[in-house]
């Protein structure tokens, strides 16, 4: 795609920017520019067939012939507490979740701790004990892990990186790029909770608010979900970039187009009402406790059921479906009946929020 602006059914998507001298914070957003630093930078060094696939975790055969998903993840957030979670919670489901998106069953984590000079014990302790909370949860174990301590002023009090394995399910085969045109697109509740909790706990809404971020380990819905179905193509977290950098990325994966129904967006009305105040669209603000799930049209009912039966899958809903073009595009019907392209993130929305 060149650098100039691409009009499509009527939609204009900006100029794309580049920064190819320094890291900015848009490099660490989870949309274009992210994902122009992985092909750069790290692919070239490091490619392989699994970090080439391009999904959350690494689909990988091991000698007992059980194939294994690994994935890891550094976690920055702050404040290091929000409503709804905190950075220890954030960190264990975060590191599930993208083991399970394989369809993998969770089962050992890792966690390495960056602690800043002058954090209080009481701090830490509360993080290690919603660290154990969040793992009983999700039946997995923390087996292994590092400390480090930096000076004061060099860690906003603490990161975390958290790494986590499991084993994935026999005959299933799900990835970012299994989506084929006639899937149905299901989503497992509202968008942008997380992103706007975590706007709210820094004080910068302008206004009270009761919104809690959704974050939660996702597995044992992921679990619910494959026993009504075997024809589950594509599951994925929309974290960083929100759902609109997800979908591209696996319209992209897969070479297929997709269509999403604005009325059948699940939109909180704090969520809503922020975003509009702030000039922020829910499609790009991160989510933590939510998947879509790339279904064969045929199942889509099952697995949809299946979902509102579970704790963190209540609110699901379809919100689109694949088309076979235009390919590598996301597509926006409107409310009022015209449609527009829904790009990648090209920036940074909300900085330090996962």
């Amino acid at each position: 795609m060149s650098d100039q602006s691409v009009n499509i059914e009527g939609a204009v998507c900006a100029p794309h920017l580049t920064h190819n001298e320094q890291i900015v914070m848009g490099h660490g957003a989870g949309g274009r520019m992210s994902h122009q630093l992985i092909q750069k930078a790290f692919l070239p060094a490091f490619d392989n067939p699994a970090l080439r696939a391009g999904d959350d975790a690494a689909n990988l055969e091991s000698d007992l012939h059980e194939r294994l998903a690994i994935s890891t993840d550094a976690h920055v957030v702050t404040p290091l507490f929000f409503p709804g979670g905190d950075i220890g919670r954030l960190a264990v489901c975060g590191t599930v979740n993208d083991v399970a998106m394989l369809g993998a069953n969770p089962l050992y984590l890792t966690a390495g701790f960056i602690l800043e000079e002058g954090l209080p014990m009481e701090t830490l302790q509360r993080v290690i004990a919603s660290m154990k909370s969040a793992a009983e949860e999700a039946g997995v174990q923390i087996v292994a892990g590092d400390t480090k301590v930096v000076q004061k002023g060099k860690a906003d009090g603490m990161y975390i990186t958290t790494a986590g394995v499991g084993v994935i399910r026999a005959g299933v085969k799900i990835g970012g790029a299994q989506a084929k045109a006639g899937d149905v697109v299901i989503l497992s509740g509202s968008l942008g909770d997380h992103g706007i909790a975590v706007l709210g706990a820094r004080g910068e809404l302008g206004f009270q608010s009761t919104i809690q971020s959704d974050v939660a380990p996702l597995n044992h819905l992921i679990e619910a979900i494959l026993n009504a179905s075997d024809n589950i193509h594509v599951l994925r977290d929309p974290t960083r970039g929100g759902l609109a950098t997800t979908l591209n990325e696996i319209a992209t994966q897969s070479n297929v187009g997709i269509l999403l129904d604005e009325i059948s967006l699940p939109i909180h009305p704090e969520v809503g009402a922020a975003c509009e105040m702030l000039g922020f669209d829910p499609l790009y603000i991160a989510n933590e406790g939510k998947l879509v799930a790339f279904v064969a049209n045929e199942n889509a009912d099952a697995v949809l059921k299946a979902m509102q039966a579970t704790r963190y899958g209540e609110d699901a809903c379809i919100i689109g479906e694949v088309t076979a073009e235009p390919r590598g595009r996301v597509l926006l019907k409107t409310a009022l009946g015209s449609t527009r392209v829904v790009d990648m993130l090209s920036g940074e929305m909300l900085p330090r929020i996962c």
